[in-house]
């Protein structure tokens, strides 16, 4: 593989392509890639689109980058490769490479790769209200193995912890509400970025607001009573963990999408955790790093995406 001009074979676009499909924050596709000529792709972050006020330890931009790389592996396996992914590979003097992948050697590819790869583009973030259906369990186990085998795990709430992490929801986004730099950065981002507002949420928009509006009348819109909720935590909470977090997100999601199971976040505890710089205490579930909701809605369209020329990095 080689780059020149960022031009590239019809080979690796199909990668590049899959990996920018990834869902990330506010939409804010934090990614870059440099092509190497060894059948290596690095995968960068891009800081131009970090959002330091919500973000100040890089956390979510980990997590989205880590989603991408899960595409990029995914797709790479659907075209006969089989991607060797090496995280953070030299922290100290190339801080902002995330990852190596390594695309020397060739497989047959399984089933289960082109099906995922087949569903890449079927994901949506959809913050539309959901019926009221009840997720089967056996798709619940299978979005449960999925992120197990991406060394993360997904925590489905009952009822009451459903409840409870609402009402944490709630209070998290008044105190966010007040932040006038959070709220500054998040409506600055999505005012210039043409992304639909269903994907960002009332602090930005004044969308209809899942976190209050939960089996309550808003508009011509009812969200369902019970929202089905899980977390999706890890064992540690530093970079290498929010990139392990971001391909079993993917994973996960790709696997709902089969099931025609639809996902939104609410992240505003998350958040806040970040910006107070708070660590959570040791759980032995692990460390919380999405907070998903989980049902069955109408299709919405796709948010925009970068074109893959503007997702390469000049080689070095």
């Amino acid at each position: 593989m080689t780059t020149a001009h960022h031009t590239i074979d019809l080979a690796v676009k199909r990668l590049l392509v899959a990996a920018g499909q990834a869902p990330s924050v506010h939409n804010t596709q934090p990614w870059r890639f440099k092509v190497g000529g060894d059948d290596v792709i690095e995968l960068l972050a891009d800081w131009n689109r970090w959002l330091p006020v919500s973000d100040p330890r890089g956390r979510s931009l980990h997590v989205s980058c880590g989603a991408a790389l899960f595409n990029l592996r995914i797709a790479a396996r659907a075209a006969g490769r089989r991607p060797v992914a090496r995280l953070l590979p030299d922290p100290e003097k190339a801080p902002d490479l995330l990852a190596a992948v390594d695309l020397g050697a060739h497989e047959l590819p399984t089933a289960e790769a082109r099906e995922l790869y087949e569903l890449i583009p079927v994901r949506r973030t959809n913050r539309r209200p959901y019926d009221e259906r009840l997720i089967p369990a056996h798709v619940l186990h299978e979005m449960r193995t999925a992120a197990a085998l991406e060394h993360a795990r997904l925590i489905l709430l009952d009822r009451r912890s459903a409840a409870d992490l609402l009402d944490y929801a709630a209070i998290a986004q008044d105190e966010l509400a007040r932040d006038t730099a959070y709220v500054a950065e998040l409506a600055a981002w999505t005012s210039g970025h043409g992304v639909p507002s269903y994907v960002h949420g009332p602090l930005a928009t004044g969308v209809v607001d899942p976190v209050r509006d939960f089996g309550r009348r808003s508009g011509s819109a009812r969200f369902e009573p019970r929202p089905q909720l899980a977390v999706l935590t890890t064992a540690g909470d530093e970079p290498m963990d929010w990139l392990r977090a971001g391909q079993a997100l993917e994973r996960v999601l790709l696997v709902a999408a089969k099931h025609e199971v639809s996902a939104s976040f609410l992240n505003q505890p998350l958040d806040l955790r970040d910006m107070r710089r708070r660590s959570d205490p040791h759980h032995r579930r692990g460390h919380p790093q999405m907070i998903m909701r989980l049902g069955y809605a109408p299709t919405v369209s796709r948010a925009p995406r970068r074109p893959v020329a503007e997702l390469l990095a000049e080689r070095t």
